[in-house]
């Protein structure tokens, strides 16, 4: 005897291969088609076709060549609809496009948008997604007429995820054109080819998946056997029928009770920019939007699930018909916003008023628009999630939160699926991490069964999310996908299937789970760990950018109370949403393409402009016309005779340090702090702590040591930093020139093909060493980073992160903190022993390595600063150029030090010509840190002050804002909530107890 199953797959193999697809449409008819194309960027619809159109023809070799890489290609079509079609019995009419698919799939290639006669968008046009339904292309006569935006985007990695590519960028792209268009027909769909197709796709995924014993099997493989001989593969049009009803008995067996239940959301992943720039997200998204409408109006009860506000704000803005009917479908519960947040953004990077400001704009965006309050922070592609995110959710006034990507770990496996997860200050969101390991899933049987299988959480809950849809370029659910969801909503040896919302996933989960365990800290991602530094220059514009925001909107705000000056809100909020938008998980970690990079590079640019702009205009508004030269402090901490969030005069009489150059070569530095020898390497060979008394550097070592490594990941180029590289060390040749400068020591030296230049200097405002370093970078595929090896015996680390810090083990006990090698930070790390501690801040670096390492007196440690990448893919210039970074070493610092120096080295003194030093609008009596001041977005004149308590801690402080009355405590959105941390209130004046970490928003009333 043969084994049934396996001789059933080779039968119906050739059947789905070869007589399926053929039998799908039974007459197809070729439209007429004439051609324009977009010298340019994409133009609209409008202008579009009111261009003169030349004759093509579709499938005629060379003459139906498309598509120059990133060019825009029109196509009018019209026709007829040949007589008697209308009325075959059976059949559904609809024209069916092949712009020259390949084998990419959708979102990753050529794509298109579908107009009707009167420039109402039908739907998009993608692999597995080609057709147009009959009704929206005819014309006022009848007639077929419409027209096709044919995008010709390149697939980028058509060589693989390694290789570099010159068509990431419109000018190395060339003009080639990349695509044969092959057919554009009117077509008779068979309706129960189709149907027969769907019940086998479905049936076919258990006959592969299912145990080789299990009784199920047997059942489906009888079936499609009986299917094959029922149905005459030359003529599926009159059999197709009968296999069904062959099929029928086996799809209509029920699922047992306790099968795993599946909640499926229709989702679209639409990536903001990777391997395309955002100007093809906006048509993306017309594409993917359009094409659940169009689902939508067929199937009442599809769901669809849309994450950031800034891809609904692209369609409100480009696309007012289509967004007008997403808004119809949001108020009848099947286009359901989720994320609450501007963009998907990367959590690792952002800096915390930033990511506050995510959900800000993005659940602001939602109630302004739909009257909707999401609830859901939709996260799946992120590369790890920051401990601050739970507190921010509740802050936000969301509830619940999910991920997926914490399955791509490359070492150990997340112990839950649902769960509560805590962050650092104790705050716990309800948390789903799908055991489907996709947010792309097609409702296969292999992505079904392999959720169930495993699910954790079995004996505590039973159910769980599926997205389904075609993802990260777009495209959606299909047909197809909710022609599978109906066949498995109830299907015995299947879990059972229900579409619905991500809220009513998570309001079913919550409750049935009330015990759900506890994860608490980040969601580190053992992967994707050289996001942390690839593209600096975008990092530093990030960096430089949150900090011009917090300065403009502190002066602005002061400004527009103590003075004649309009509060800059619209022009605020549209540079917030810039620098949102860049936050994208592949913009700021660093893994698009380079197309992406010039734009953030502009953009980045334009900001500074403006701000510097705001900045300037606020100021004289406060200080009025002058010549006395005052100094600015836009930080939380008094600095320089400056106080925190003031100004004062300038002071010139601060101590310079004194220089000596040694007989060998070597420069001291000295102040009344520290003495500092720099030796003829450029390189730190003593650090003395004179308060302790203590030498800071271990025998025989040297701080600010530049080290260089072969760089050449496993997979992912510019995503990924494997821990071979520290096995690959370059030999770094010493200094070419140590100069003194003033009080500075400027050492400049060769590194490969690079070129670097330090300045170094001990700061006048506090104990540390400053390090200033320039860097003519011309390396590939190759990691620069600083090493500062200190006398401290820690066994963690500390690092910043979004209001507040975490502490990583340094040793690699277990396999979770081996896989830890590389780790993200803010504007400082921490190390030390009990009594004594060492600071290491930054400027623009995110990326660190912090280990122990032995010294001839016994255990050390060592800081590592990762400052530069060489990445070739998917650009291939990665990094490539001028780069500025500072960092400073402080020896003898405490977390609160730490904290001080990350300000400092952020938010330096700015110093202008004035009429006079103007008063502080807020002050602080009380370890708080004030992370922003602006004023309220309803336009208000309330003053909004945001604090959070840094050292992990509790503490008290009291919060004064001049000309303010009543004071109320707020959540994110500066909605009134019961006090949490707000103790006392007089006019003008809070008193607020805080707990460690915790962050908290105050509203000062205007009186």
């Amino acid at each position: 005897m043969h084994d049934n199953a396996a001789f059933v797959r080779a039968r119906l193999k050739r059947f789905r291969q070869e007589y399926l697809p053929a039998a799908l449409y039974r007459e197809r008819h070729p439209l007429t088609l004439t051609r324009w194309d977009a010298p340019g960027e994409p133009v609209p619809y409008d202008e579009a076709t009111s261009q003169s159109y030349a004759p093509f023809v579709a499938g005629a070799g060379i003459d139906s060549r498309w598509g120059r890489p990133w060019g825009t290609t029109w196509f009018h079509v019209t026709g007829s609809i040949p007589e008697g079609w209308a009325d075959v019995a059976g059949t559904q009419l609809e024209a069916v496009i092949d712009l020259g698919f390949n084998d990419a799939g959708p979102g990753f290639q050529a794509e298109a948008t579908t107009y009707g006669p009167k420039g109402t968008i039908i739907k998009g046009i993608e692999p597995r997604n080609a057709h147009v339904p009959i009704e929206a292309i005819r014309g006022e006569q009848g007639d077929i007429d419409f027209y096709v935006e044919a995008a010709a985007n390149p697939f980028i990695a058509e060589n693989g995820w390694f290789m570099p590519t010159p068509l990431g960028s419109k000018e190395t792209a060339g003009t080639q054109e990349l695509y044969e268009f092959r057919s554009l027909d009117i077509a008779l769909l068979d309706v129960a080819v189709w149907e027969l197709t769907q019940d086998i796709w479905v049936l076919a995924g258990y006959l592969e998946e299912l145990p080789a014993d299990s009784p199920r099997l047997a059942v489906i493989s009888r079936a499609l056997d009986r299917m094959l001989d029922a149905v005459d593969p030359r003529d599926l049009a009159s059999t197709a029928a009968a296999g069904r009803e062959a099929l029928a008995p086996v799809l209509a067996s029920p699922a047992v009770a306790s099968a795993h239940q599946v909640i499926a959301t229709g989702h679209a992943h639409i990536d903001s920019a990777w391997l395309w720039p955002t100007r093809e997200t906006v048509r993306k998204c017309a594409r993917t939007f359009s094409n659940v409408v169009d689902l939508m109006d067929q199937h009442p009860d599809f769901v669809f699930a849309c994450s950031s506000a800034q891809q609904f704000e692209w369609i409100r803005e480009h696309y007012p018909e289509l967004f007008e009917r997403i808004r119809a479908k949001v108020a009848a519960g099947q286009f359901v916003p989720v994320g609450g947040m501007w963009v998907e953004s990367d959590t690792n990077l952002p800096g915390g008023e930033a990511l506050a400001r995510q959900l800000i704009e993005g659940k602001q965006f939602f109630l302004e628009q739909f009257g909707v309050d999401t609830q859901e922070v939709w996260l799946p592609d992120s590369f790890g999630y920051t401990a601050a995110m739970p507190q921010l959710v509740k802050a936000s006034g969301s509830t619940y939160f999910l991920t997926q990507k914490i399955s791509w770990n490359d070492t150990n496996t997340m112990p839950h699926h649902t769960f509560q997860w805590e962050g650092i200050d104790g705050t716990r969101v309800f948390t789903h991490f799908p055991p489907v390991d996709t947010y792309n899933s097609e409702l296969s049987a292999t992505e079904l069964l392999r959720a169930e299988h495993q699910f954790r959480e079995k004996g505590g809950t039973n159910i769980s999310l599926v997205p389904f849809g075609f993802g990260d370029g777009g495209g959606g659910p299909t047909r197809e996908m909710l022609g599978a969801a109906e066949r498995q909503r109830d299907l015995e040896g299947a879990p059972k299937v229900t579409i619905a919302s991500p809220r009513e996933f998570f309001d079913r989960a919550s409750e049935d789970y009330p015990d759900a365990p506890t994860w608490s800290g980040e969601l580190y991602l053992e992967y994707h760990r050289g996001t942390y530094t690839s593209q600096a220059r975008t990092k530093r514009g990030n960096r430089r950018s949150e900090h011009l925001l917090r300065e403009a909107e502190l002066w602005a705000s002061a400004a527009a109370v103590r003075g004649d000056y309009d509060y800059p809100y619209d022009e605020l909020q549209r540079l917030w949403r810039i620098v949102l938008l860049n936050q994208f998980h592949d913009i700021l970690p660093g893994s698009s393409i380079s197309w992406v990079y010039e734009d953030a590079e502009r953009t980045y640019e334009e900001i500074e402009r403006s701000l510097e702009s705001i900045i300037g205009e606020a100021l004289k508004s406060l200080g009025g016309e002058g010549d006395s030269r005052v100094r600015l402090n836009a930080g939380p901490y008094a600095r320089a005779g400056v106080p925190a969030l003031g100004a004062a005069p300038t002071d010139s009489s601060s101590e310079k340090a004194s220089v000596a150059k040694g007989a060998d070569g070597s420069v001291t530095l000295s102040n009344d702090a520290l003495t500092v020898t720099v030796d003829p390497r450029g390189e730190l060979v003593s650090v003395v702590d004179l308060q302790a008394d203590r030498e800071l550097i271990p025998t025989g070592m040297t701080g600010n040591h530049l080290q260089l490594f072969e760089d050449i990941p496993n997979e992912w180029d510019a995503w990924d930093v494997n821990e071979h590289y520290r096995r690959n060390e370059i030999e770094v040749s010493g200094a070419t020139a140590v100069d003194i400068d003033g009080d500075a020591v400027v050492v400049t030296r060769q590194i490969a093909e690079s070129t670097v230049q330090q300045r170094i200097s001990l700061s006048t405002e506090s104990p540390a060493v400053d390090i200033d370093t320039t860097v003519s970078w011309q390396e590939r595929q190759r990691l620069l980073k600083v090493a500062f090896p200190v006398d401290v015996h820690a066994d963690r680390a500390t690092s910043e992160i979004q209001f507040g810090h975490v502490h990583r083990p340094i040793h690699q006990n277990t396999s979770w903190d081996a896989a830890r090698f590389e780790t993200c930070a803010h504007r400082w790390v921490h190390v030390g022993e009990p009594g004594y501690g060492v600071s290491v801040a930054n400027d623009a670096t995110y990326g660190h390595d912090i280990q122990r390492i032995s010294t001839n007196e016994g255990v050390a440690t060592q800081v590592r600063l990762s400052l530069l990448r060489a990445p070739q893919f998917p650009d291939p210039d990665a990094d490539t150029g001028e780069h500025r970074m500072r960092y400073s070493i402080r020896p003898g610092a405490s977390i609160a030090d730490a904290v001080a120096e990350g300000y400092r080295l952020n938010l330096p003194i700015r110093e202008v010509d004035l009429g006079a030093a103007p008063e502080a609008l807020v002050s602080v009596d009380g370890p708080a840190v004030v992370e922003a001041v602006k004023l309220a977005a309803d336009r208000s004149g309330d003053v909004v002050v945001r604090l959070y308590e840094p050292h992990g801690g509790r503490s008290r402080s009291t919060v004064t804002v001049v000309d303010h009355g009543d004071v109320a405590e707020t959540d994110l959105l500066e909605r009134e909530i019961e006090p949490k941390a707000l103790r006392t209130n007089g006019s003008g004046a809070a008193e607020i107890d805080l707990r460690p970490f915790q962050i908290v928003t105050l509203r000062f009333r205007r009186p």
